[in-house]
């Protein structure tokens, strides 16, 4: 055999070789982003899960804010709605509704010391802060994967083999200006 025979297939094994890299490096930042997603899905069933307790016990103390608890329950089937449907655009919505019905729950408990004191309201509003702390660490989380497989699957020469093997871009979980307002609980209560 030749010595241009070794080099070509030198060659062909090296660009082999970089290929196989880049392909499970692209393999491995996908998974990433859907691991990203699982841990947020996870959350938002747990706190889907803890919100009827929360109302529950709310409504055993108040008869009169019926629709402070309808708001919330509402809001937890728009999320679970978006969740399974794994739709992201609307998802951003559906937790901005929660966000301002949990906002609400919580202001309105205030006028009902009992309530208030009562231990498993107590227990279930930490619960439901802690889970939605949570929520907001594994958005960032997931942000952060979708960029990071965004980037890659556009720079060169990652961007040949994304496009070879049909790897696509991620939509990243944003919110509007108007979600990310802070929520102002007099307005809802004096409208």
């Amino acid at each position: 055999m030749e010595i241009t025979t070794f080099v070509m297939l030198g060659i062909a094994a090296v660009l082999l070789l970089y290929f196989i890299v880049i392909y499970n490096n692209l393999v491995r930042i996908k998974h990433n982003v859907a691991m990203a997603w699982s841990n947020i899905d996870v959350l938002l069933k747990q706190r889907h899960d803890e919100l009827p307790k929360l109302v529950e016990v709310c409504k055993q103390y108040m008869k009169f804010e019926q629709e402070t608890l309808e708001k919330v329950m509402l809001a937890r089937s728009a999320v679970a709605s978006a969740r399974q449907n794994t739709d992201i655009g609307a998802l951003g919505g559906a937790e901005t509704q929660m966000r301002l019905g949990l906002g609400s729950l919580f202001a309105v408990a205030e006028d009902y010391p009992e309530l208030g004191a009562n231990e498993n309201f107590q227990h279930l509003r930490q619960r439901i802060s802690g889970l939605e702390n949570a929520i907001a660490d594994r958005r960032e989380f997931y942000n952060d994967s979708v960029n990071i497989n965004n980037v890659r699957i556009e720079q060169f020469p990652d961007v040949i083999v994304a496009r070879m093997l049909s790897f696509t871009e991620k939509t990243l979980l944003e919110f509007t200006e108007e979600e990310k307002k802070d929520v102002n609980i007099t307005a809802l209560f004096n409208s």
